[in-house]
């Protein structure tokens, strides 16, 4: 079965970097959207909000996993290939590595022709923070983290779950980023309700974040830093992201292109003071959104062909028992 699962992502993969998110089609995720919306309208309220948040997160995953699963079984019950095919379709809506790409290059675009008001939007699209005073560095700064960070949420990390447990784990994995995104925030409205949701989120991203971030080092090469120096880099600075997980592919682009990313950012008008990651031995430009794009394909590629590896010793391993 774990081939199948295999032959899935490897589809899936091409799937997406080919044909991606089309915006008028139809999409799970949007669903899984407004069913926590509906929830979160319901149930965030009262004195029992962490309480409330965790069956929350529940229902959602449980409803995704049932839904997801019933689907998959049927298409293999049709044939084995209906069932990869089906499979594929329904894991290639849980990446994004062309979404990750074009976004990229929306912002990239208008930079290259100094048209700066441009860019400061089509960054607005992708990031939580306030564009509109952003010069050209920072503006790029917020591309390349956006893009280095999605790596490993939007690609490796629903294609690690899919290899795992097909098209219904990769779809409970969206499922919790998805929780993450929506309420897992540590403030007033969203601290106790989306608490599971953001604790689970740190679990389920725990191992990809940290297999993509050196895989990022393995496969690009950098006329800023030895090896040595990016993984001393990746080390140090990882764990000075305010996530558990978002800064291992930040700092591994940052030591790859020997940038620094981090700094102060703003939100709604309220300062935030990002920890820095990487050196600068060069200042941040429109350049390093296409070369930031070329890391996430390069590895998420390397990703792939592991876990083939993964799924091989796997199934040597079991047949010796």
């Amino acid at each position: 079965m774990i081939y199948h699962h295999l032959f899935a992502v490897t589809l899936a993969f091409f799937l997406d970097s080919i044909i991606g998110d089309p915006p008028n089609w139809p999409h799970p995720v949007k669903w899984i959207g407004t069913m926590i919306s509906k929830l979160d309208r319901t149930f965030n309220e009262g004195v029992h909000k962490k309480r409330n948040g965790l069956f929350m997160l529940a229902f959602v995953l449980t409803t995704v996993l049932l839904l997801t699963g019933l689907s998959v079984y049927l298409a293999y019950l049709i044939h084995p290939l209906a069932g990869i095919i089906w499979e594929a379709a329904v894991i290639s809506t849980t990446i994004a590595q062309k979404g990750l790409k074009q976004a990229g290059m929306e912002v990239c675009r208008p930079l290259n022709e100094r048209d700066f008001p441009e860019a400061r939007l089509k960054l607005s699209y992708i990031v939580g923070r306030d564009t509109d005073m952003l010069d050209e560095s920072e503006i790029v700064r917020g591309t390349v983290e956006t893009v280095a960070e999605n790596t490993s949420d939007g690609v490796t990390a629903p294609l690690f779950w899919a290899a795992v447990g097909g098209a219904p784990l990769a779809m409970v994995y969206r499922a919790i980023n998805t929780c993450d995104s929506m309420v897992g925030y540590n403030n007033d409205k969203y601290g106790q309700f989306g608490w599971a949701s953001a604790k689970l989120d740190d679990i389920a991203n725990y191992l990809p974040s940290r297999l993509t971030g050196f895989l990022m080092l393995v496969c690009s090469k950098s006329s800023h830093h030895d090896l040595q120096a990016r993984w001393r880099i990746l080390f140090s600075d990882a764990k000075k992201h305010p996530s558990p997980n978002s800064g291992w592919c930040e700092a591994a682009v940052a030591a790859i292109l020997g940038v620094q990313l981090g700094g102060l950012n703003m939100y709604k008008g309220v300062v935030s003071d990002r920890a820095r990651m990487g050196v600068p031995l060069v200042p941040l430009e429109a350049k390093h959104i296409p070369k930031t794009i070329a890391i996430m394909h390069r590895s998420s590629f390397l990703f792939l062909l592991m876990l083939w590896l993964g799924g091989i010793a796997f199934e040597i391993t079991i047949s010796w028992f």
